[in-house]
C-alpha cells in the first residue's frame, strides 16, 4: 500500500484506488466486524422463533421481530455512547479500538453461553460495541478528506464495498454451519471473524493521522466522575424496569423507539443551543433535520431484510436449490452481492459527475422513493407457502439495493460534512440515531406481518417511503440552501 500524503498533512494521496492509501485500514476492520455483525443477524431471527427441536428458543414471532428491531436500533442507538467517548475521553481510534473488542467479546458470550442468557449478554455487548465501531469507523473516513474534496462520496461508496465484502460473507458460513452443526457453530463463526478484524486493526492502528487521536472537547475528571455515577443510576434502573415487567421483550422495540426519538430531538436542540455553532455551521444543522427523517423512514422498510424478509424466506420462499434446501440466511448474502457489483459503479458515476452530479437532498429523496417501490414489487409474487420463487425475492433485492447505494453512503458523507467542528464524531452519532429510529420502528412494523395476509401490509409501508421520498425531493432546493455551499 502506498501513501503519498505531503509532510504538511495533504489529504491528495490515491494510495487505495484513488484514495487516501489508510482507508485501507479502515475498509478492512469495516469489513471482518460487518461479516461477525451480518453473519450472527443473518440466524438471529430464526434462532429466537425455532422451536427446541430445530435447536431454537422457541419464542413467538411477534416478539422475536420486536427483539431484534430493538436489537438493530440499540446498535445505532449508541454510536452515542461511541461518539461521546470519542470526542470527550478517548478520541476517535481509541474508541475505535476498544469498541471493536466489546463487539468480538459479545460474540464469544454469545456462542458459549445458553439459551436466553447467551442472547441477552451477547446482544447487549454487541450492540454497546457496534455503536462505537460504526461511529468512530465513519468519522475516521471523514477525517481523510476535506469539505470541498470531490472524491468523499467515491470514497464513502468504496469503504461501503468493503461493508458489504464482510455482509456477503458472513450469513453463507454462519448459515451454513447453523445448518449442518447448530445455532452455536454459526454465532461462534461470527465470533471468529470480529477477532480476525481486531487483529488486522491493531496492526495497522498507527498509520492513521495522528489527529485521529485527539480528544476534540476533553471533559474534566469531576465531570466524567459525574457522568459515571448517572450511566450507573440508569443501569440500576433499567435492571429494576425489567425486574417489574415495565421493561418486557413484547415492548422493546416501541422502548428503543421513544428512546431514540427523546435523544434525537435532546441532540438537535443540544447543538443548536451552542453559541458557538452559529452562521453556516447553524444553517447545516437545520438542514440536516429533514434528511433525518426521510432516512429514518428508509431504515425502517431496508431493515425489514431481518424481520419481514427473514419470515418472508423461511415459509414463503422456495428455496430449494437442486434438491438442496438452502439455508434461510443465505438470502441475506444477495443484498451485498449486488452492492460489490454496484458499489464501484455508483462511485465513478459521482466521480464523473463531480459537481453536476444530483444534489444529497435529491439522493435521499430517491433512494426512498425507490425504496417504497421495492415492496410494491412484493405485490405480484405468487401466494402459499414455500411458492415464492428465489429469482423474484432476488430482483426485490436489487431495488434494496440501488435504494441503499443512493442514501446510504450519501448519508455517510453528508453527516461528515455538514458537522459542526466542534461536533464532528457526535453528528455521525446524529445521523446512526435516525438509523437506530428506522431499524427499531421496522421491529414493530413487523409485528403487523401476516404472510396469509401479506398485501395490505407491503402496500401501506411501501407507499409511506414513496410519499416521504417524492417531498424530500420537491423540496430539495430550499434544504440545499441551507447547506450553505456544501454538497
Amino acid at each position: 500500500m502506498s501513501d503519498t500524503r505531503t509532510a504538511d498533512g495533504s489529504r491528495h494521496d490515491t494510495g487505495f484506488f484513488g484514495q487516501p492509501g489508510v482507508l485501507a485500514n479502515l475498509f478492512g476492520v469495516e469489513l471482518w466486524e460487518r461479516f461477525s455483525f451480518y453473519g450472527m443477524q443473518g440466524i438471529l431471527l430464526i434462532y429466537l422463533y425455532y422451536s427446541a427441536a430445530k435447536g431454537g428458543l422457541g419464542i413467538d414471532e411477534a416478539t422475536a421481530t420486536s427483539i431484534v428491531g430493538a436489537y438493530g436500533g440499540a446498535v445505532y442507538l449508541s454510536t452515542i455512547l461511541g461518539a461521546w467517548l470519542a470526542d470527550r475521553v478517548l478520541g476517535a481510534e481509541r474508541t475505535l479500538f476498544y469498541a471493536a473488542a466489546t463487539v468480538m467479546l459479545g460474540h464469544i458470550a454469545l456462542s458459549l453461553l445458553p439459551g436466553l442468557l447467551g442472547v441477552g449478554v451477547g446482544l447487549v455487548l454487541i450492540a454497546l460495541g457496534s455503536g462505537g465501531v460504526k461511529a468512530n469507523a465513519s468519522s475516521l473516513v471523514g477525517s481523510l478528506y476535506d469539505e470541498h474534496d470531490t472524491r468523499r462520496d467515491a470514497g464513502f461508496s468504496l469503504f461501503y464495498m468493503g461493508i458489504n465484502i464482510g455482509a456477503l460473507a458472513g450469513p453463507l458460513l454462519t448459515g451454513l454451519l447453523q445448518k449442518e452443526w447448530g445455532f452455536h457453530a454459526g454465532f461462534l463463526a461470527a465470533a471468529v471473524g470480529m477477532a480476525l478484524g481486531l487483529a488486522q486493526y491493531a496492526a495497522f492502528r498507527n498509520r492513521l493521522p495522528d489527529e485521529t487521536n485527539e480528544v476534540t472537547n476533553p471533559i474534566g475528571s469531576r465531570t466524567l466522575a459525574t457522568y459515571a455515577a448517572g450511566l450507573a443510576a440508569v443501569v440500576v434502573l433499567v435492571v429494576v424496569l425489567v425486574l417489574v415487567e415495565v421493561i418486557t421483550a413484547e415492548r422493546l422495540a416501541n422502548i428503543v423507539i421513544g428512546v431514540t426519538v427523546v435523544a434525537a430531538i435532546a441532540y438537535f436542540a443540544l447543538i443548536l443551543a451552542d453559541r458557538e455553532v452559529h452562521g453556516a455551521e447553524r444553517s447545516r444543522i437545520f438542514a440536516f433535520i429533514p434528511l433525518f427523517l426521510c432516512n429514518a423512514v428508509f431504515w425502517s422498510l431496508y431493515q425489514q431484510q431481518f424481520t419481514v424478509v427473514t419470515i418472508y424466506a423461511d415459509k414463503r420462499l422456495d428455496r430449494d436449490l437442486f434438491g438442496w434446501e438452502m439455508p434461510v440466511s443465505w438470502v441475506q448474502s444477495i443484498n451485498p452481492v449486488f452492492i460489490i457489483v454496484l458499489a464501484g459503479v455508483f462511485a465513478a458515476l459521482w466521480t464523473k459527475l463531480g459537481k453536476r452530479q444530483p444534489s444529497t437532498p435529491m439522493k435521499f429523496g430517491a433512494g426512498t422513493l425507490v425504496m417504497g417501490l421495492a415492496f410494491f414489487c412484493f405485490l405480484p409474487m405468487p401466494a402459499g407457502e414455500a411458492s415464492a420463487p428465489l429469482l423474484g425475492l432476488a430482483g426485490i433485492l436489487l431495488v434494496f439495493t440501488i435504494a441503499e447505494l443512493l442514501i446510504s453512503p450519501v448519508g455517510l458523507s453528508a453527516s461528515t460534512k455538514l458537522a459542526p467542528k466542534k461536533y464532528t464524531t457526535q453528528m455521525v452519532a446524529l445521523y446512526f440515531l435516525s438509523i437506530a429510529l428506522g431499524t427499531a420502528m421496522a421491529g414493530t412494523l413487523a409485528g403487523y406481518y401476516d404472510e396469509a395476509s401479506e398485501g395490505p401490509f407491503f402496500l401501506w409501508i411501501g407507499l409511506a417511503a414513496v410519499v416521504t421520498g417524492a417531498a424530500v425531493m420537491a423540496f430539495s432546493k430550499p434544504i440545499h440552501r441551507l447547506m450553505a455551499g456544501v454538497d
